[in-house]
């Protein structure tokens, strides 16, 4: 018996080497962390369970057969906790045969995204990987081709997670794309369909690792990618953070956590956020992190599409999701690439049951023959369409601008707001008072033009107008907004939407 127990001993220890200590070391030197030290980082010390440690390729092609076979085939799977909630988790382990995804090393991910959609938990994907094994043909692909059925079974039914910590290249980029998250780590990790080599022999393109999918470019040029971390412990906290904020699967309902942050908190400091003059920018940012508890954001998409801000704070513990416009950024205006960041945001926010509160501070839609050619109508339309879907509680808050079809696409009463706020400084109307004055006064002298803006002013850029029709359900202090939503959220923490029967919606793409 003490024979086998030192057997079994020997081969954990093999396995756990992966590729052995020289590929280990290598790893190191690139300033990175292997599959298992990874996972060790991200869950609770002493949780994690692993599945499948002694698999192993069954490929016999382009000699195939004769090489050593890693235990593990390239890739480390199981379960474990985060802050004592289970998560599901696969890491590619770069060590053994570059991560290469085989059938086996498919297989291993498949089994553990079945059990995270059976056990409706989180499952969190650690990519490092050369892409699919080429010695095993097409046995490589149908076991991505698996994977990416399974991405789209588990979408909206539990959280999906991708964490690029390397080379992440061909087939392997398309489950990453089909998750909730993609987050990056700057300088080590990259994402493309073809490497550079393949660009510069098809269109003679000189590029980078880097330059063609770096975290520079997939966090501020393509969004592909909701965030980059300067290396991979920051980035292995960050997600603990995360996680901490979205509920274990759709049915469950949002985390709450314990909190000294009184719901009651009034801040004077918001009275005087919103500067004198209408065209003065200030941070939206500074309301958000004064408006949650203790000032807890975890900010999505940062780096790209700056005139709008999406991501995640808690209120009386429990989480919400915030979409807001931001003055400091192309003065908060809708375009098309903030129209589908907020979108995207917005049907995962409701997908999941949070909450969703937005701030609204906007001009209008970005105008331009570059927008208007990029389809800006039907990119603001897919934010439209998301925020009239949505059963969760909405809750706004205009705190300045709300002009034209912006207003009503911003979670406006019309299109299914359930508590629509204004501060005093709120003013809703078609458009700016100069501009529309010189529509319906065409052709009179500047004094009059001037009179009649004043006018304008006074009658339609407040608040009180909306108020007047039931748009706003209430005008109220700054300094409030804290306790105003915190009880609005409470009172629709029961809400409940009955919608048509359908199998499934046509949103414009």
């Amino acid at each position: 018996m003490r024979d086998i127990l030192d057997q079994l001993d020997t081969r954990r220890k093999q396995a756990r080497l992966g590729g052995g200590q020289k590929r280990i070391d290598g790893q190191h030197q690139k300033g990175k962390l292997t599959a298992r030290e990874r996972i060790e980082l991200l869950l609770d010390h002493g949780s994690f369970e692993e599945f499948d440690m002694f698999v192993q390729h069954r490929c016999v092609d382009f000699g195939m057969d004769k090489q050593e076979k890693p235990p593990g085939d390239g890739v480390v799977t199981g379960w474990g906790t985060v802050n004592g909630r289970k998560v599901f988790v696969f890491a590619k382990d770069f060590t053994v045969l570059g991560g290469s995804l085989s059938e086996t090393h498919a297989l291993k991910v498949q089994k553990i995204q079945d059990m995270a959609l059976k056990m409706r938990a989180p499952v969190i994907g650690l990519f490092d990987s050369g892409g699919a094994r080429i010695q095993e043909g097409v046995a490589s692909l149908a076991g991505y081709a698996d994977i990416f059925k399974r991405n789209v079974m588990a979408s909206g039914v539990i959280p999906q997670i991708s964490l690029i910590m390397g080379p992440c290249a061909g087939g392997d980029v398309y489950s990453p794309a089909m998750t909730d998250f993609i987050f990056m780590v700057r300088d080590t990790s990259y994402m493309y369909v073809t490497g550079p080599d393949v660009v510069k022999t098809v269109t003679n393109e000189i590029v980078t690792h880097e330059e063609l999918g770096g975290a520079s470019v997939h966090t501020t040029k393509s969004s592909i990618s909701d965030g980059a971390f300067d290396n991979d412990v920051e980035a292995l906290l960050q997600l603990r953070r995360l996680i901490d904020f979205l509920p274990a699967n759709n049915m469950e309902g949002v985390p709450e956590w314990p909190t000294n942050d009184d719901p009651q908190r009034r801040d004077t400091s918001l009275d005087t956020l919103v500067p004198d003059n209408a065209n003065q920018p200030y941070d939206m940012k500074e309301l958000i992190r004064k408006i949650v508890d203790e000032g807890d954001f975890f900010e999505l998409s940062e780096k790209h599409a700056g005139n709008i801000i999406t991501g995640f704070g808690r209120i009386e513990g429990r989480t919400v999701g915030i979409v807001a416009n931001q003055p400091m950024v192309l003065a908060g205006v809708l375009d098309s690439d903030a129209s589908r960041k907020a979108a995207r945001f917005v049907r995962f926010c409701d997908a999941f049951e949070i909450p969703i509160v937005t701030f609204v501070d906007v001009p209008g839609f970005l105008p331009g023959t570059a927008q208007e050619y990029g389809g800006l109508i039907k990119h603001g339309a897919k934010l439209l369409f998301a925020y009239s879907q949505c059963t969760v509680p909405l809750v706004t808050c205009i705190t300045r601008k709300a002009f034209g079809g912006a207003y009503d696409v911003m979670a406006s009463k019309h299109i299914g707001g359930d508590v629509n706020y204004a501060w005093p400084t709120a003013q809703i109307a078609v458009m700016g008072a100069k501009g529309a004055v010189e529509i319906i006064f065409r052709g009179q002298s500047p004094e009059e033009i001037e009179k009649r803006t004043k006018e304008y002013e006074q009658r339609f850029l407040s608040p009180f107008v909306a108020a007047e029709r039931g748009y706003i359900d209430e005008v109220i202090m700054p300094h409030s907004t804290r306790p105003r939503i915190a009880r609005a959220l409470a009172m629709l923490r029961t809400k409940t939407v009955e919608q048509p029967w359908r199998k499934h919606d046509n949103m414009p793409l």
